[in-house]
């Protein structure tokens, strides 16, 4: 998608939001060249979402998750994904304690801050049911007994997108839970040349401050929500783009209000990292298609994909 017209560095939120702008800095120590999606995962975690990272292996996933956690000042949690992964190695299982005769609840990994799921369409269904009541109702549900999960609670999920063998698609309900589903990429050719001059840089997160805590994000999340303004120009604009998804030729069907909703909370989460109390076209126009595309269904046959539909669509609506 073209982010040609928005701004990215770290300089460009100095002024409005100097932490913000420092978790900018440091995370681009991990992953260079790509603010735009530091900007979009820092968006997520501030709009209370979950983040699908949908790319090739190799490309600093994992540590960018155990980056962000430190500097977000989340608890991290970790799932490998296999095709034999249960639920309860998620979740936690209740175990017998025969000293007391009593079941005793033992949280899986699931109780975290920031939960990285690993290569999330090698569980099967059943397990990925299971993360998807934790996204979705931030619960968890065993032996019939349902445990609130800590607050708050971030997901980064990873997939492989050329890899099918022992692969299980995420079902539409799972994918419609990602707010935003994005892509690292390659490096540019100088960005790789610092990689391979510097080395693995996965010991220096070790050094990295927390600009946050978990306390203040939910703070934050909620201010955020509450105080950022929307224009009804903007909201019919956002209506404008849903409503073209559903009636478009080429789309089984269209964007939900679910997705519709999830754009205007990051929108909002931006337009605060830049020091704003209000939306912008431009931040919509940003965020969209990392928001939009994955919830779109092409029509069986079709010659376009979900990202070509979209920034049509996104070409042919009126800017406010």
């Amino acid at each position: 998608m073209n982010d040609q017209g928005y701004s990215f560095g770290p300089a460009n939120f100095e002024a409005a939001n100097p932490r913000v702008a420092e978790a900018l800095r440091q995370l681009s120590l991990i992953l260079h060249g790509k603010e735009a999606v530091l900007i979009r995962l820092l968006a997520c975690v501030f709009a209370g979402g979950h983040l699908l990272l949908e790319d090739l292996p190799g490309l600093g996933k994992t540590t960018l998750a155990l980056a962000a956690a430190r500097l977000l000042g989340m608890r991290f949690g970790r799932v490998q994904c296999t095709n034999d992964l249960l639920p309860t190695d998620v979740t936690g299982l209740s175990v017998y304690k025969a000293e007391t005769g009593q079941f005793e609840f033992h949280p899986g990994p699931v109780f975290s801050n920031l939960l990285l799921v690993d290569e999330i369409n090698r569980a099967t269904p059943k397990t990925q049911s299971a993360l998807l009541e934790a996204m979705g109702e931030e619960q968890v549900t065993v032996d019939g007994t349902s445990y609130a999960l800590p607050r708050p609670f971030f997901v980064i999920a990873t997939q492989n997108p050329v890899e099918h063998a022992g692969t299980f698609p995420l079902p539409e309900s799972q994918m419609d839970r990602f707010m935003v589903k994005a892509s690292i990429g390659y490096p540019s050719r100088d960005a790789e040349r610092q990689i391979l001059r510097l080395g693995s840089q996965r010991q220096d997160l070790f050094s990295f401050p927390s600009l946050f805590t978990a306390e203040e994000i939910v703070a934050l999340q909620g201010r955020i929500e509450r105080d950022i303004r929307v224009d009804d120009r903007i909201l019919d604009y956002v209506l404008d783009l849903a409503e073209r998804t559903r009636n478009h030729p080429q789309l089984e069907c269209g964007v939900s209000p679910r997705g519709a909703m999830m754009v205007l909370r990051v929108a909002r989460s931006l337009a605060w990292m830049r020091g704003r109390d209000y939306v912008v076209p431009e931040d919509v126009r940003f965020l969209a298609p990392e928001i939009l595309a994955h919830r779109l269904q092409p029509s069986a046959g079709g010659s376009s994909s979900r990202d070509e539909i979209l920034q049509s669509i996104l070409d042919a609506v009126p800017i406010p």
